[in-house]
C-alpha cells in the first residue's frame, strides 16, 4: 500500500493546516530510510554506469596500439605498459573508495557522483592528447582516483532504496554495469578504425559529461542526516555496527566472488588453444567464452534480485557460490569449445545475484550514517580481488596446469559457500535466543 492511500484512507485532505500528500509521503520515506525519487535514480544510476563503463573498457582492443603508437619498443615493452596502464585505474580506485563513501555519508552521494563523472570526463578527454606512455599511465591513475561511478551508484540505491526491494533494484544496476563492460570492447574494436584512437578517447569524454548533466539535473537525494552535538569522540563507521559478523562474510564473499571470476580470465585464450583445431578461430571462440558468462549475468542479475527480496539474500549468496562450485568441476575437462561457452553461461547466470546479494545484506546490517563507508571498503575488497584473482591463476596454470586452475576455484567457492552457510546459521541461532529471551 503507498503512502498516499494510506493518507486518504486517514481522511486527512491537503489544507493551509496539514501537509500535502507528497510532503507526507516525503516525510514517511525519509523516515523509513529510502528515497521517493528511487526508480528515477536508479533509472540515471543505471544509465551512467553503463555509459561509464562503456567508456571504461573500450580501450582495451587496441590499448597496446595506443601504447606502441607512444613510443613503447618492442613486444615485451607493449604488453607490460599495457598491463601497467590497464591495472593502474583498478589500482588507485580500491586505494579511494572507502574515502569517497566516507565522504558521501558526510556531503552526500549525489555529489560523489558528479565529481566522479565530471572528473572523467575530464580525464578521459585527456588520454586522447597524450604523448609519452608515462602521460597515459599518469591519466589512467587519475582516472582511478577521480572515478568510481558506478560504486557510487551501488551506494546510492543501496541506501535509498526501500529495503524490501533492495535486491532487485541492485540486480537490475548490476546489469547495467555488467553490459557496459561487455559493450565497451565491442565498441573499441569497431571505433578506431572509423575515427581514430585519439577520437574514440574525446568521444568517450562527451558521453561521460552527458552522464554527469543527467546526473546534475535528475537525480533527487535525501539530505544527509545530521550529526548530533556531542561532546564525546565519536565513534567509528565500522564500531557503529551491531553484529560486524555477516559485514565481514560479506566483504570476504566479494573478494573471493572477484578472485574466482578474475582468476579464470588470464587462461581463458590459452584453454581455448586446446580446445579448438583452427587456431585462426582462437580468439573469436575465445571472446565469446568471456562474453557468455556476462551474458547471463546480466539475464539473470534482476531475477535473482527480485528472489533474493523473496526468500532471503543470504540463501541466494549460499546457492550461487555452491552451484559455481559445481559447474567449475565440469569445466576442467571439456573436449569442445561449445561445451565451455555453455558451461560459462550457466555460470554467469548463476553468479548474476551475487553481488546484488552482498551489498543487501551489508545495507540490512549497518546503520544509515556509515552505509558509504562499509559499502566502500566492499568495493575495495572486490578491486583486491580482481588483481590477485590474474595473479593467481596465471601462476597455477603456468605451474600446475589449466585444469589446476579451474579445480582450485572450485575449492574455494565451495569454502565461501560453507563458510556464508556456517555464518548465517550462527546469526540465525543467536537472534532466536534473543528473541527468546525478550
Amino acid at each position: 500500500m503507498t503512502d498516499t492511500k494510506l493518507v486518504s484512507q486517514n481522511g486527512i485532505r491537503n489544507n493551509p493546516g496539514l501537509p500535502g500528500r507528497h510532503g507526507m509521503a516525503n516525510d514517511t520515506a525519509e523516515q523509513s530510510g529510502y528515497n521517493i525519487h528511487w526508480r528515477r535514480n536508479l533509472a540515471v544510476c543505471f544509465a551512467g554506469s553503463f555509459s561509464m563503463l562503456i567508456a571504461m573498457t573500450l580501450l582495451l582492443p587496441f590499448l597496446p596500439l595506443y601504447v606502441e603508437e607512444l613510443g613503447a619498443e618492442g613486444h615485451a615493452a607493449v604488453v607490460q605498459w599495457s598491463g601497467i596502464a590497464y591495472g593502474a585505474t583498478f589500482f588507485a580506485a580500491a586505494l579511494v573508495a572507502p574515502l569517497w563513501g566516507r565522504l558521501g555519508d558526510r556531503y552526500g552521494r549525489k555529489l560523489m557522483l558528479e565529481r566522479a563523472s565530471f572528473g572523467m570526463a575530464i580525464c578521459m578527454s585527456l588520454t586522447g592528447m597524450v604523448e609519452s606512455v608515462w602521460q597515459l599511465v599518469l591519466l589512467r591513475l587519475l582516472i582511478g582516483f577521480a572515478g568510481g561511478y558506478s560504486s557510487g551508484s551501488t551506494i546510492l540505491v543501496a541506501m535509498q532504496t526501500p529495503k524490501e526491494r533492495s535486491g532487485w533494484a541492485l540486480g537490475v544496476l548490476s546489469a547495467g554495469i555488467t553490459a557496459g563492460s561487455l559493450v565497451g570492447p565491442l565498441l573499441g574494436g569497431l571505433l578506431p578504425p572509423v575515427i581514430g584512437i585519439r577520437a574514440t578517447f574525446l568521444l568517450s569524454g562527451g558521453v561521460i559529461f552527458l552522464a554527469f548533466l543527467a546526473t546534475t539535473f535528475l537525480i533527487k537525494e535525501n539530505p544527509p542526516a545530521p550529526k548530533p552535538v556531542s561532546a564525546a569522540k565519536p565513534k567509528s563507521g565500522w564500531s557503529q555496527i551491531p553484529d560486524q559478523r555477516p559485514v565481514v562474510a560479506m566483504l570476504t564473499t566479494g573478494m573471493l566472488l572477484a578472485f574466482a571470476t578474475m582468476s579464470i580470465e588470464p587462461i581463458i585464450t590459452v584453454y581455448v588453444q586446446q580446445l579448438v583445431d583452427d587456431q585462426s578461430k582462437v580468439t573469436m571462440v575465445a571472446g565469446v567464452v568471456m562474453s557468455a558468462a556476462a551474458l547471463g549475468t546480466i539475464l539473470s542479475s534482476s531475477w535473482l534480485g527480485k528472489l533474493a527480496d523473496r526468500v532471503g539474500h543470504w540463501n541466494v549468496v549460499v546457492g550461487a557460490l555452491a552451484i559455481s562450485a559445481l559447474l567449475l568441476i565440469p569445466q576442467a575437462f571439456v573436449t569442445e569449445s561449445w561445451q565451455l561457452i555453455g558451461l560459462r553461461f550457466l555460470m554467469g547466470l548463476a553468479l548474476g545475484g551475487l553481488l546484488p546479494c552482498i551489498t543487501s545484506v551489508i545495507r540490512h546490517n549497518i546503520p544509515d550514517g556509515v552505509g558509504g563507508n562499509v559499502l566502500g571498503l566492499s568495493i575495495s575488497a572486490q578491486y583486491v580481488g580482481q588483481v590477485a584473482g590474474p595473479l593467481a591463476g596465471g601462476f597455477v596454470g603456468g605451474h600446475f596446469g589449466m585444469r589446476a586452475v579451474f579445480l582450485g576455484t572450485s575449492a574455494l567457492m565451495a569454502l565461501g559457500a560453507v563458510y556464508n552457510w556456517i555464518v548465517q546459521s550462527r546469526r540465525a541461532r543467536h537472534m532466536l535466543l534473543e528473541a527468546g529471551e525478550s
